[in-house]
């Protein structure tokens, strides 16, 4: 009885040691998020309106992307505004709405991210390595959010929705949203975008 408690008990660990380590790994980079007198919520959402197309520099989509309600989300970019290191701009496609983009003190804050740490140890992983490692969690980001029904996010490059051959005459442009119709800039397409469909 006690080797078969033992065999069900390693293989529990074993089946839930990678959500482990990941949740670790997670508090870890939190724990260390206070540079600035930021809390890890205000530097994600600094992150997210730093790479986030000006589609999606909403508070509805960091809601989406952190998983969080929009009443939170609300309350995390006030803070941020109310510091400087966000400011609202008028939606260019509806004056009832506005856009949020970084200010100078918020683009100087990214420099001294927390994140930089675990960034400095990721890239010292071989690449192939790298790789793997970020199409898996690409993975399981796209499977958590179709469960839940809601956006998968991702970069324009990677996107269905992408039109390499379509052009704008007068924008110069030679990339374009089928979705939203509009011109894409060569220098935007690793923004990321909460109408992003898996071109795979």
């Amino acid at each position: 009885m006690s080797l078969a408690l033992n065999v069900m008990r390693s293989s529990f660990a074993h089946e839930y040691e990678p959500s482990e380590l990941l949740e670790q790994l997670a508090y870890i980079v939190a724990g260390v998020g206070h540079r600035h007198g930021l809390t890890a919520t205000q530097w994600a959402a600094l992150r997210f309106f730093g790479r986030a197309n000006r589609f999606s520099r909403t508070v509805s989509s960091f809601a989406e992307f952190h998983a969080t309600t929009r009443g939170t989300a609300s309350q995390t970019v006030r803070r941020l505004v109310d510091r400087g290191f966000l400011r609202k701009d008028p939606s260019e496609t509806d004056g009832r709405s506005y856009r949020l983009d970084l200010t100078d003190a918020g683009r100087k804050a990214l420099v001294d991210d927390p994140l930089s740490d675990l960034l400095g140890s990721f890239s010292s992983l071989a690449p192939g390595t790298r790789t793997r490692f970020v199409e898996t969690l690409k993975r399981l980001l796209a499977d958590l959010a179709h469960s839940r029904g809601g956006p998968t996010f991702g970069a324009c490059h990677e996107c269905a929705h992408l039109d390499r051959d379509r052009c704008d005459a007068d924008d110069g442009c030679c990339c374009w949203c089928n979705l939203l119709e509009e011109p894409r800039d060569i220098a935007d397409l690793d923004e990321l975008c909460v109408n992003h469909a898996s071109a795979r």
